[in-house]
């Protein structure tokens, strides 16, 4: 699963994607500095696995992880090609969520695409660009449609009128995601077709480190202008934190981040919703050779989560021993869980839990 970083050239997209990441992506005060999108593995904060750890003292610790994408800038007219037009829309289609990030500070040094600082019509000229593509892809599958419809087909007509409801909305600058369709018509029109802006967003606002905490006038702009999105609005001082990965030292940096009044670096809080904005959640496995979060979809069946493991797992599935993560801990061994009685053993109908110790048995 991916997240793919995305915006106007130069508001910090390469600068945040080196904070969150080991890889050091190029970053410049100049446009399209980002070409080939950068590619990093980021481990997920979870204070749940280091409490495990403590209690199981486990050989080693495995976290989970996301994948995060740098993409080139964007500009007006990349739904024409212009600038790196159809790279960029290519490679954000390959991505599962958006992180959108917006810059919401004002320094002279620092040059803008556009000239000015102003969020709200950078969120608009992105929004417009995607939402042109996807009014492309839907006219194309309007095109092949209609001639089915014309002959009374009735699937074809059904799904003539969803993407005649996609059109409708695209061409009033409305993308997919804010579009309201039954379950029925997201499922056999809107999900096959892949649309660029029914992603899942969340828009990262880029701020001096002043505004860190608490936000500036831009945020609030920012969180009045996606109201109807159903979209995370996330403040980040990217600047900041890039300083504050410099620091070598733990506690140096916890120092600095309590002088700006902050209890852990806002990149672990962007990489938590991301996770989440991606339909994610954990699991994990816990024994002395090792403790382990597992990624696995929201709403996954127990044989789903062991297939994550191995595909062996899924097939020979027999039965899950499942112990709930607030039970470990309470009780502090899986020992002390069992002779509590408050291990479950669990069928191939059991929807996992975010944060459940999980074991399982198998036959293949």
């Amino acid at each position: 699963m991916k997240a793919g970083i995305v915006g106007l050239p130069n508001v910090g997209k390469s600068t945040l994607f080196n904070c969150l990441s080991n890889a050091k992506a190029q970053s410049a005060n100049f446009p399209f500095c980002t070409i080939e999108p950068n590619i990093g593995v980021v481990n997920v904060p979870d204070q749940r696995l280091q409490k495990l750890e403590e209690l199981v003292n486990p050989e080693r610790v495995i976290p989970a992880t996301v994948e995060i994408v740098d993409i080139a800038g964007l500009v007006k007219g990349a739904s024409k090609g212009e600038g790196l037009g159809n790279q960029f829309l290519g490679n954000i289609r390959e991505t599962d969520a958006i992180l959108h990030v917006l810059r919401c500070f004002d320094n002279d040094n620092i040059v803008h695409v556009d000239g000015s600082v102003d969020p709200i019509r950078d969120k608009e000229t992105i929004d417009m660009e995607l939402q042109l593509k996807d009014l492309e892809t839907v006219e194309k599958k309007l095109d092949k449609v209609k001639r089915a419809a014309k002959t009374g087909n009735k699937e074809a007509q059904k799904e003539e009128a969803i993407l005649n409801k996609l059109k409708e909305g695209l061409e009033a600058g409305t993308s997919v995601r804010a579009i309201e369709f039954s379950e029925d018509e997201l499922i056999e029109v809107v999900n096959p077709a892949q649309l660029i802006t029914a992603k899942p967003v969340m828009y990262v606002c880029n701020v001096d480190e002043s505004s860190a905490v608490s936000g500036n006038t831009y945020v609030e702009q920012v969180k009045e202008a996606v109201k109807d999105e159903h979209a995370e609005v996330l403040v980040l001082a990217v600047g900041t934190e890039a300083d504050i990965n410099e620091l070598d030292d733990y506690e140096e940096r916890q120092m600095f981040l309590q002088d700006i009044g902050l209890d852990e670096p806002g990149s672990s809080k962007l990489i938590r919703s991301a996770y989440k904005l991606l339909n994610q959640q954990t699991y994990f496995t816990a024994g002395q050779k090792e403790v382990r979060a597992w990624t696995v979809s929201i709403g996954a069946s127990a044989p789903q989560a062991a297939g994550v493991i191995h595909t062996d797992f899924e097939k020979g599935f027999i039965r899950a021993e499942v112990i709930a993560y607030d039970d470990y801990v309470s009780y502090g061994s899986e020992v002390k869980v069992k002779e509590a009685g408050k291990m479950r053993v669990e069928g191939k109908n059991y929807i996992v839990k975010d944060g459940d110790v999980m074991h399982f048995l198998f036959n293949v």
